[in-house]
């Protein structure tokens, strides 16, 4: 077997690895998560996990998180039976702050402006309609997108 192959292979092996991680955040997302303890599971370091990451999806296994915590909390949101504080804590964060400041970041807004501007916009979408159309769109990439 040549290096090539060889080389191609510990890359493949790599990737499914990567995939495992966000596979994982994509169904525990309420579970207390952290770079290390995802690490842990993939027999990585959280450094080269957090490296390789970043490379192969764009952005940290953080960042990821919590995009997903945000969709969760954005579709919780909308349907208007929760408050904000019942909101963070069902999606895994565990400070109303960091939560507020991180759900403004992504979305452009508080999670209670949120709330009380989109209540019902999803009534009548399909569920997995609505989870693409609604999908938040960090401030910079809304940037991006205008500036082309």
């Amino acid at each position: 077997m040549s290096s090539v192959t060889s080389s191609q292979d510990a890359r493949l092996r790599e990737l499914v690895l990567l995939r495992r991680v966000r596979d994982r955040i994509d169904r525990e997302y309420a579970q207390p998560l952290d770079v290390q303890a995802l690490a842990r599971g993939v027999h990585l370091s959280a450094g080269h996990l957090s490296r390789q990451f970043r490379a192969v999806y764009g952005e940290s296994p953080y960042s990821y998180l919590m995009t997903r915590r945000i969709e969760r909390a954005m579709t919780l949101l909308r349907r208007g039976d929760m408050s904000v504080t019942e909101v963070c804590f069902a999606v895994g964060c565990s400070s109303l702050g960091t939560f507020s400041t991180r759900f403004s970041e992504v979305v452009g807004m508080s999670p209670s402006t949120y709330r009380r501007l989109a209540a019902g916009d999803a009534e009548g979408i399909p569920s997995c309609v609505a989870k693409q159309v609604m999908r938040p769109i960090r401030n910079r990439e809304a940037a991006a997108s205008r500036a082309t």
